[in-house]
């Protein structure tokens, strides 16, 4: 851990930015949803998402949502840590892509972190539907890990296809 933090010196003032970018618009997000938005009512926004406010003590998805006090902390340890290992991954990354990606997972979680100290529960304000069928309810950190996973695996599927492009 004590490593992590010895290379947060070193992260470059670009990436630094965008981190504190990145889960300063998520908090002031969730923020403006908290004061202006109603507990489980609908407000049409886009013809695919709607404002919809949703407090989510699991992870994605509700995913492992028990909604109890033992799995809201015990899931914040766990994310804290896995948060720590994506540092290490950055810092130990080259290709540039694959460390924007990064920034998007970690600050994705940084905000979901931060959003779920006081007690144990994410802000989730913006509900995805397709033809009146609901999909999910998911905040801007949720959208920074899914957009920085599809960017990670999309670019270790090219590295992985020039690797195995036999040379000329």
């Amino acid at each position: 851990m004590f490593m992590v933090m010895e290379k947060l010196g070193n992260l470059s003032k670009g990436y630094l930015i965008s981190l504190f970018f990145l889960v300063f618009f998520d908090f002031i997000s969730k923020i403006i949803a908290l004061n202006h938005l109603e507990l489980l009512q609908k407000n049409d926004f886009l013809p695919f998402i709607d404002f919809l406010i949703v407090f989510n003590s699991g992870i994605a998805f509700s995913f492992l949502d028990f909604n109890n006090f033992l799995s809201r902390y015990l899931l914040l340890i766990i994310i804290f840590f896995v948060t720590l290992y994506f540092l290490k991954i950055f810092f130990d990354e080259s290709n540039s892509l694959k460390k924007k990606s990064l920034i998007l997972i970690i600050g994705g979680a940084l905000g979901n972190l931060f959003d779920r100290i006081p007690d144990g529960v994410v802000t989730d304000f913006l509900h995805l539907k397709l033809f009146d069928y609901s999909f999910f309810v998911f905040n801007f950190a949720d959208a920074y890990i899914t957009i920085g996973a599809i960017i990670f695996i999309i670019s270790e599927l090219i590295l992985l296809k020039s690797t195995n492009e036999p040379k000329n």
